[in-house]
Parts: structure tokens; C-alpha cells; sequence
């Protein structure tokens, strides 16, 4: 008798609670654990279908009638930037880029809290402790490393931690110095992920999910051109019924 090496997988149901993006609704996750030999093959395959990972676990939204939550990501051999990203770039070529592990620092910590201050006061990553930052880092069963973004003089302005996926890079959680608003530093750190993700030979980045109401994950659609998960198939946002809404006037960081 054969008896399989592997444990099956199974997927689970979170009960509802507040979204935090748009206010008045409830979300619902269906979530796996990672875990395993095979953890970074069943990654690809989730996050090709429109999942997210968080520590050990995949997920993806499952909200009663409301699907508001677009896969996107970014097809970086014809990523096209326009006019203010060229000035983002320029604005910003004194920083350097550094790969490192996946592990906590108190100094990125200290950034992180920074940036919650700023952006997402009263969510519940403000609240989080070193030790909890230290899990969302390094709690992954999967190939994870880190981009550190730093001043001529040493000073960390952003930290992006990623997922290498066998066509492309996964953006999991990206923060920065608030302080620093002109130089525009979210879309700085996706505008290279592109750039990253090229010299890794690798097509895509993907940038989570699109929320077309929600000001704070709206600003994906200025990346052009971006696809968008419909049906189970990668289709380009300009040949959807989405894109007249990603045409619309844009809000997010100041350039």
C-alpha cells in the first residue's frame, strides 16, 4: 500500500469583522497554512490565483457580496513611467538599495512605528510590539529577503520585505519615513521592485490587492501598464471593465 509522504491541505473560513478599508463593510478571509517541504511551490500556485501571504499562512478575500479586492500586479518589461515617476526617480538617486535577510533590526522597527504613527494610527499594526514586527518578518516558510533604502549618510528611509516567487517578486508589507512626503518614497520603493525584479530576470511584481474605493491601495493603478486577476485569469486593467474606474482622478502621495 502507498501511503502519501504529505499531509493535505486544507483551507479555512475566518469569521467576519470590520474591513479595514472601506468602512461599514465586513471581510472574510479563506486561509492555508504554508508549511511543508513544498511550501514555496504551493506559495507560487496560491499567489498566481490571488492569494497573499502573512507569517505562515496564505490567504485570500472571501467577502459576502462584495469583491472589492483586486489581485494586481505589475508586468515589469513594459512597465512605462510617466512624467512625476521620472522626477521620483531623479529626485531620489542619492539613496542606495541594499539586500538583506529577513531578519527584525530595532532600527527598522523604530521606522515601522514611525510610519504606523503617521499613516495607519489606531490600526492594529500601531499597536504592534518589536516582538511582533520580528514575527511578521521572520515567521516565513518561503523564500523571503529584504530591500533597505538608505540616505548617503546611512539613514533608513524604506524597507520593503518581499517574496521571491519562481516568475516574479511578491511586495508583502513596504514602509518608509513619513517625514520625508516630497520624496514620494511608496512609489519610489515599487518603482524599483520593478527594477529589482528585472535584474532577477523575473517578469512580475505583485502588489496585493487593488481597491478602487479605498484611498490608501488605490494607488496601484498609477503604475502603467498593471494586470488584474478576473475569472482566474491575468488580464491587462486597460481591457477591463475595471479600467474606466482606475482612469478616474487618483489620490495618494504628494509628488
Amino acid at each position: 500500500m502507498n501511503w502519501s509522504a504529505h499531509k493535505p491541505k486544507f483551507f479555512y473560513t475566518t469569521s467576519p469583522l470590520p474591513c479595514p478599508y472601506i468602512e461599514g463593510r465586513m471581510e472574510r478571509k479563506v486561509v492555508t497554512d504554508l508549511s511543508g517541504p513544498e511550501a514555496d511551490k504551493l506559495h507560487d500556485r496560491l499567489s498566481h490565483a490571488g492569494f497573499r501571504r502573512s507569517h505562515g499562512i496564505a490567504y485570500a478575500p472571501v467577502c459576502q457580496n462584495c469583491n472589492a479586492c483586486v489581485p494586481i500586479r505589475l508586468p515589469v518589461a513594459r512597465l512605462q513611467p510617466d512624467r512625476t515617476q521620472r522626477k521620483i526617480m531623479n529626485r531620489n538617486a542619492d539613496i542606495g538599495i541594499y539586500r538583506v535577510p529577513a531578519q527584525a533590526t530595532e532600527e527598522q522597527f523604530v521606522l515601522f512605528q514611525h510610519y504606523q504613527a503617521a499613516r495607519h494610527q489606531g490600526g492594529d499594526m500601531a499597536s504592534m510590539t518589536f516582538a511582533d514586527y520580528r514575527s511578521m518578518i521572520e515567521e516565513t516558510p518561503v523564500d523571503t529577503f529584504m530591500l533597505e533604502f538608505r540616505r548617503a549618510d546611512g539613514e533608513l528611509l524604506v524597507v520593503s520585505l518581499i517574496d521571491r516567487l519562481g516568475d516574479g517578486l511578491s511586495a508583502v508589507y513596504t514602509f518608509f519615513q513619513p517625514s520625508e512626503e516630497r520624496r514620494s518614497l511608496g512609489t519610489y520603493a515599487v518603482l524599483c521592485l520593478a527594477s529589482c525584479a528585472a535584474s532577477m530576470s523575473l517578469s512580475y511584481v505583485y502588489l496585493g490587492y487593488w481597491i478602487a474605493e479605498s484611498r490608501k491601495m488605490a494607488y496601484k493603478t498609477r503604475f502603467q501598464p498593471v494586470e488584474i486577476l478576473l475569472q482566474g485569469v491575468w488580464r491587462n486593467l486597460d481591457e477591463t471593465s475595471y479600467g474606466k474606474s482606475a482612469s478616474s482622478p487618483q489620490t495618494g502621495e504628494k509628488t
